[in-house]
């Protein structure tokens, strides 16, 4: 039986608090609500600074409103590059509901339209930021407004633009591309990256966790578009010259080909191609050898086609004329134990025969008799050795060593077009001193309407005997027979050069190589051709590049508006001449 117990007369109810144990409590109990206050008012009135900026970050974005990147355009005004609304399609993964079937159905539907799988989604999904990810970028913007149509709850588009390239591969190496974030990768579209960008405006909002936007915030700051700009290139003629080189690769089952063709007048870069070559706006594949600007990014010994120019210095310092009278006899010539050999032996030439034949023995003679300072001038003052100043990314100098250290050997190659690089856009250029004069003029890829102003390096009595000598190489008895063309008169040289491999050189491959101008009188246009390792049984400069040097020259003089200069009639002529290396 339990004993009643009255708590009432508890002996510890009974006994008494000490009175200091109990203002402790209660000052305690104050001072907490003190600090309490104290912190409050830090908070929502000294110190307010941190938590609305906290509270900012959580709510408020500022969105970028994307500049539209300037157009590339070509010297007509034709588009090369334009940029066009695109869709880019972003989700926040945990706010997609995958359990429920109306939405396992429509992210089917998503994945058909994102051309992935649904696998492939529903993994991306689960692998990724819950809060963020991208599904697909740059899409058409017609199929992005398919996809907010399905009314996916996480499942949110972003208005971008993306480049088109109506020209697609035949300018791709001149015009280049731009990544996902639309800056600049290759060509004029990484050059003039910071021209064509722009500069993106913003705008400030408050959003909900749902990513919509709920109130503007602050002024709006609007874009400032991208300039324009305007290059040289002529797309009519860069599409055909890019389709008679692709052409004469196939034929010849060449490795590679490049062309280049340059105003004579103003510098102005018409046309550059190579092959192969790539779609801008389709590099899911893309690969090295066709992305490589080989017209201006590879240099290469020249070969015959440095003649020209060592006999234009020999001609402009007095020491040869042009019917002055070189034995080649017997086609061999030995120099410090290394022997320089013509494909014939050519006996007696004068020094237009020398070009006319492309003789190795006949230019060595002569080069022998300058000065290595004056050659190694000379060379430099056509543009050789030196970085090409036309704002063009990956352009180098190839290679001319300083002419103290010459051997009697290097000096007598050289002349020739050996022991020396250099890039088909330089040969090109180097040619100008030919069709100007005996001036050098800048090029650029820019355009500008303007003839140049050039450098003197060979007076214009010299520019002009070298291109008489350049139109007898392009004529009967000359290597560069299939480069005449139908009513314009050219002249040009032609050349096949070893290919360097390790210290020496590549057994049975070469570079074909053709040089020239046209109307020979009045040069309006420079074409230079190079056709990398051609394997279909014919090697030789004048047989593989000359022919891609004649069609060019032919179309692009018609289409500059170029009146012929000669009766309209086929000037080709059947036989092939061998040439020299």
């Amino acid at each position: 039986m339990s004993r009643s117990v009255r708590y009432t007369s508890s002996p510890l109810l009974a006994s008494k608090t000490p009175v200091g144990r109990s203002r402790f409590i209660v000052a305690a109990i104050a001072l907490g609500f003190i600090a309490l206050g104290v912190r409050a008012a830090y908070v929502q009135v000294y110190a307010n600074d941190f938590f609305q900026r906290q509270g900012t970050v959580r709510f408020a974005r500022t969105l970028e409103l994307p500049a539209n990147r300037g157009r590339i355009l070509d010297r007509n005004g034709l588009i090369l590059a334009s940029s066009v609304p695109a869709a880019s399609i972003w989700a926040i993964p945990e706010d997609v509901d995958e359990s429920d079937p109306s939405v396992r159905a429509q992210l089917k539907e998503l994945a058909q339209l994102l051309d992935m799988p649904l696998s492939t989604l529903v993994t991306k999904m689960a692998e990724d930021d819950k809060t963020f990810m991208w599904l697909k970028r740059q899409l058409d913007w017609d199929l992005g407004q398919r996809i907010v149509g399905l009314g996916i709850k996480g499942i949110y588009l972003r208005k971008e633009y993306k480049r088109q390239y109506p020209e697609g591969e035949s300018a791709a190496h001149v015009v280049g591309f731009t990544n996902v974030e639309d800056h600049g990768q290759e060509g004029m579209e990484l050059a003039f990256d910071k021209q064509l960008a722009g500069k993106p405006g913003s705008r400030r909002v408050i959003k909900d966790r749902m990513g919509r936007v709920v109130e503007g915030v602050g002024d709006e700051v609007p874009p400032v578009d991208g300039q324009d700009l305007q290059l040289s290139i002529d797309s009519k003629v860069q599409f055909f010259a890019y389709q008679k080189l692709r052409d004469t690769v196939a034929l010849h089952k060449a490795k590679a080909g490049s062309v280049v063709v340059l105003d004579a007048r103003t510098g102005e870069l018409l046309a550059l191609a190579n092959y192969p070559s790539y779609d801008p706006g389709k590099r899911q594949h893309l690969t090295g050898e066709q992305l490589r600007n080989r017209a201006i990014t590879d240099t290469f010994e020249p070969g015959s086609t440095m003649k020209p120019i060592t006999i234009g210095l020999a001609l402009e310092s007095g020491r040869v004329r042009p019917e002055t009278i070189v034995d080649t006899t017997p086609g061999r010539l030995t120099i410090t134990g290394s022997t320089i050999s013509d494909t014939h032996n050519y006996g007696v030439l004068t020094v237009e025969g020398v070009i006319q034949k492309s003789s190795n023995v006949g230019t060595t003679k002569i080069a022998m008799q300058l000065p290595a300072r004056e050659m190694w001038e000379t060379f430099s003052a056509v543009g050789f050795g030196q970085k090409p100043q036309i704002g063009f990314p990956g352009a180098v100098g190839g290679r001319l060593r300083p002419y103290k250290g010459w051997r009697p050997i290097e000096q007598a190659t050289m002349s020739y077009g050996y022991g020396l690089s250099a890039s088909l856009f330089q040969m090109a250029r180097s040619y100008t001193v030919f069709a100007n004069g005996g001036r050098v003029i800048p090029a650029t890829m820019l355009k500008t309407g303007q003839e140049a102003v050039g450098v003197p390096v060979f007076s214009e009595r010299t520019a002009n005997q070298v291109r008489k000598m350049l139109q007898m190489a392009a004529g009967p008895g000359g290597t560069g027979q299939k480069a005449q063309t139908v009513g314009y008169s050219v002249g040009g040289k032609s050349g096949t050069a070893r290919k360097q491999q390790g210290k020496g050189y590549a057994a049975g491959k070469y570079r074909a190589w053709f040089t020239g101008m046209a109307p020979i009188d009045n040069p309006r246009i420079i074409v230079a051709v190079m056709v990398d390792e051609p394997s279909n049984g014919v090697i030789y400069g004048g047989a593989v590049a000359a022919p891609v040097f004649s069609e060019v020259v032919q179309q692009t003089l018609r289409m500059m508006g170029v009146a012929p200069d000669m009766a309209v009639k086929p000037q080709i002529v059947a036989n092939a001449v061998e040439e020299p290396l």
